[in-house]
């Protein structure tokens, strides 16, 4: 697979990410598309989450939190907007989690695409 991501254009992993976000296969979408360097950065002073470098770091951080979700009240992730090697999407979720009750995030996260791969997520909320 890794050698087809390195065929797509930001477009096409784009697309593809939006494909999968719509299915809340956020896992997928770091197991096909994030780079062993990925960077995960979040607002400073974010009560959810800390910055993260690498596949394996920025996997666990997303494992840590989803495992304590106990109800998804709702999300939405919209259609990415597309420009050379980035694109965004706005994200909203309101779901219960063990450590912060119901919470409710709306965000922004931009992605940076190199060589078919996500280099960088930075999220904005």
């Amino acid at each position: 697979m890794e050698t087809m991501n390195s065929l797509k254009t930001t477009q096409e992993v784009a697309a593809r990410f939006h494909e999968l976000a719509q299915q809340e296969k956020w896992f997928d979408i770091q197991d096909e598309f994030f780079g062993q360097a990925v960077q995960s950065i979040e607002p400073t002073g974010s009560a959810y989450f800390d910055y993260a470098v690498g596949k394996t770091l920025v996997r666990k951080k997303g494992e840590d939190f989803v495992k304590k979700i106990t109800a998804v009240h709702r999300t939405y992730t919209s259609a990415p907007i597309v420009t050379d090697n980035h694109f965004a999407v706005v994200r909203e979720v309101d779901i219960t989690q063990e450590d912060y009750g119901r919470i409710q995030i709306h965000q922004i996260m931009l992605y940076e695409v190199r060589n078919g791969e996500i280099v960088k997520e930075q999220f904005f909320y």
